[in-house]
């Protein structure tokens, strides 16, 4: 079957908009005269920008929707404006209620939703469960468009940086105090969860053994890691090039690009320099790796040794610091390895 157009559903948050970008590639290969259009909240949207596999971007305003009074005001010319594509086919990738919900207002005749959707969104979109229902996240959102026939044993991370925002990324970097043609080592110490944050102790320790192999650590993030960054720097006997707080999403992707390699836990920017091909290691507390690991080769990923890791608890209730015990020697060893292959 054909289809001419085609709605994404996938909201948020980065990493997992990141994760879903093979599938736009996927299907614009399969149906090459199909108008892809995606939804996405505004936080993930640099991320497709650009993307020469998605003919139109919709960004969903949450706000707009949170209460029933909002819904009411919002929600008709939203409709509107979806189903003026006359949408054929619409997949949810987000598979929760309100995904579930764009999902049904686009008036797509065939809907389709990935395995393990929740909030009862399996009961608007058919559940594709195919081999990979276990594994990658990644590869359970193939696993949808490989029922219609995509092939997708390749996937592509397409993250279009133009030059301008090279640009700017080189002159932020250059402001910060360091060139970017230096060897660097990228750190990102912040994630969404308290108990996914590798100790800034561990940070500082690691940034100070990179100066003495002159390797520069360079710490970025969004603006609500400054406070982790001030705290690294602190602890250091030579402070780290600070860029947390300073870059858009498309120059922080160029200076990972060009890192020699990224320290990271489970958060969107770690899953962004996977995307880019650049090596990580990524540490693991409570989520999976399995499920949630840097996509690809050339990843190491180094886990807490807990008989609860893997808890998918976003604080320990027993009031552990996860990571604390992925030392910083393995790390720094890690790193040396990489770097010198």
């Amino acid at each position: 079957m054909k289809y001419r157009n085609i709605l994404i559903v996938k909201l948020s948050a980065i990493g997992d908009v990141i994760h879903a970008l093979p599938v736009a590639s996927a299907l614009k290969q399969q149906f090459p005269e199909a108008r892809i259009t995606w939804v996405v909240e505004k936080p993930a949207y640099d991320i497709l920008h650009n993307n020469p596999y998605i003919d139109e971007i919709i960004i969903f305003n949450k706000v707009n929707f949170k209460t029933v009074a909002g819904f009411i005001k919002n929600a008709p010319g939203f409709t509107t404006a979806l189903r003026q594509h006359r949408f054929d086919l619409a997949i949810d990738l987000q598979g929760l209620f309100k995904s579930a919900a764009i999902a049904f207002l686009s008036g797509a005749s065939k809907r389709l939703v990935y395995c393990n959707a929740r909030e009862l969104s399996h009961l608007v979109s058919k559940q594709i469960c195919g081999p990979n229902q276990d594994g990658h996240v990644v590869d359970r959102y193939l696993d949808v468009v490989r029922a219609l026939g995509c092939l997708a044993d390749n996937p592509e991370f397409v993250i279009h940086i133009t030059n301008k925002e090279a640009e700017l990324a080189v002159a932020k970097l250059k402001q910060a105090g360091m060139e970017i043609d230096r060897p660097y080592i990228v750190l990102i110490p912040g994630t969404n969860w308290p108990n996914k944050c590798w100790p800034t102790k561990h940070f500082a320790q690691l940034a100070d053994k990179l100066y003495d192999e002159n390797i520069i650590p360079v710490i970025v993030g969004s603006p609500a890691d400054t406070a982790l960054a001030r705290d690294i720097i602190a602890k250091t006997k030579i402070p780290p090039v600070d860029l947390t707080g300073k870059t858009s999403l498309k120059e922080l992707s160029y200076i990972l690009k060009n890192a020699q390699k990224v320290v990271a836990g489970d958060t969107g920017p770690m899953h962004l320099a996977a995307a880019l091909q650049t090596p990580v290691i990524a540490l693991f507390g409570p989520t999976d790796p399995k499920r949630n690991g840097p996509y690809g080769t050339g990843h190491l990923v180094l886990t807490t040794n807990h008989s609860c890791q893997g808890c998918w608890q976003r604080q320990c209730p027993e009031g552990r610091d996860c990571l604390d015990n992925i030392e910083v020697n393995e790390v720094f060893e890690a790193v040396l390895s990489s770097v010198d292959e």
